[in-house]
C-alpha cells in the first residue's frame, strides 16, 4: 500500500511541475517583461540594427511613397533610389531614435490591446521614419522628395482577432505576476524536505529525481508554448510585415527562451542526482 501511495504522489509532483513552470514562466515574463515599458524597449531596441526589420521598414516606407508619386519612365529608378536611401537611413542613429520612440508607443498600444476591453490590432507606427526620409532627401537636394506623403504606415506585430484571444490568458498572468513562480520554489523544497524527513534518503532521492523529470517535462512544454505562440501570432499578420514582426516577437520572448534552458539544466541535474543517489544507497543497502 505503501509502494503504491508513493508512486502516486510522485505522479502527482511530476504532473504538477511540469504544469507550474510554464505557467509561472509565462505570469513572470508578462508582468516583469511584457507590462514594463523600460524592459520590453530593451528587449525591441536592438532590433534597430536587425536586417529583417531595416528590409521591412524600408520596404514599407518605400511603397507607400511611391503610391503618391507618377515620374512616369523614371518610375523605376526612382522606387530603387527610394528603397536604396530608406535602407541607408536605417543604419543611421536617427532611425535608432525613430525606431525607439515608435516602440515607445507601441508598448502603450500592447499593454491596452491585451489589457482593455476591447482588442485592438498592435503595431509600430512609421510615420516618423518616412518624415526622417523625406527630410534627408530633400536636404539632398532630391527632384521628387517634397512630392513624398508623411501618412500612416505601420509594422502589424498582432492583429485585433489574435489580441480578442489572448486577453484572458494576459489578464490572468498579469494577475497571477510572480506568484506562480514563488510556488514552484516552495513546493520543490517543501516536498523534497519532507521527502527525506519522513522517508529517508532513499525516498527523498527519488522525490529528487521526480521533481527533476518534472521540470525537465515542463521546461520542454514551456518551449513547446512559446513556438506555437509564435505560429499563432505570425499566421494573421500581413506577408510584408511578417520578417519584423517575427524579430520582434523572437526580441520579446527571449528571456523565455533562456528560461527554458536555464530550468531544464536544473532539472537534468535533479534527475540524475536523484538516479545516481538512490542507485548508490540501494548498493551499500
Amino acid at each position: 500500500m505503501r509502494t503504491y501511495l508513493s508512486a502516486a504522489l510522485s505522479a502527482v509532483l511530476l504532473v504538477l511541475l511540469t504544469l507550474l513552470v510554464p505557467f509561472a514562466a509565462l505570469s513572470a515574463w508578462v508582468d516583469l517583461e511584457l507590462d514594463d515599458t523600460d524592459r520590453y524597449l530593451a528587449a525591441v531596441s536592438p532590433l534597430a540594427s536587425d536586417a529583417e526589420v531595416q528590409d521591412t521598414v524600408a520596404a514599407l516606407v518605400t511603397d507607400e511613397a511611391m503610391k503618391k508619386i507618377d515620374l512616369g519612365p523614371l518610375q523605376d529608378t526612382a522606387e530603387q533610389f527610394l528603397h536604396e536611401t530608406a535602407l541607408s537611413f536605417t543604419r543611421t542613429e536617427a532611425f535608432r531614435r525613430a525606431w525607439d520612440s515608435a516602440n515607445r508607443t507601441a508598448h502603450q498600444a500592447v499593454t491596452a490591446s491585451l489589457h482593455g476591453e476591447d482588442g485592438q490590432a498592435v503595431t509600430i507606427e512609421l510615420a516618423p521614419v518616412i518624415e526622417e526620409v523625406k527630410k534627408e532627401l530633400v536636404d539632398d537636394g532630391v527632384p521628387f522628395a517634397d512630392q513624398i506623403p508623411v501618412v500612416e504606415t505601420s509594422i502589424t506585430l498582432l492583429s485585433a482577432d489574435r489580441a480578442d484571444e489572448l486577453r484572458s490568458s494576459f489578464r490572468w498572468l498579469r494577475y497571477c505576476s510572480v506568484w506562480p513562480a514563488v510556488g514552484t520554489v516552495v513546493l520543490l523544497v517543501l516536498v523534497a524536505g519532507l521527502a527525506f524527513v519522513r522517508g529517508g534518503r532513499r525516498a527523498g532521492l527519488t522525490t529528487v529525481a521526480v521533481a527533476g523529470g518534472g521540470l525537465v517535462l515542463g521546461a520542454l512544454l514551456l518551449r513547446i508554448t512559446v513556438a506555437v505562440g509564435r505560429d499563432r501570432v505570425l499566421d494573421q499578420v500581413p506577408d510584408t510585415d511578417r520578417g519584423g514582426a517575427a524579430a520582434v516577437y523572437d526580441a520579446l520572448t527571449a528571456s523565455l527562451r533562456t528560461t527554458v534552458w536555464i530550468v531544464l539544466l536544473a532539472g537534468a541535474v535533479l534527475a540524475v542526482v536523484g538516479v545516481v543517489g538512490r542507485v548508490m544507497t540501494s548498493r551499500r543497502a
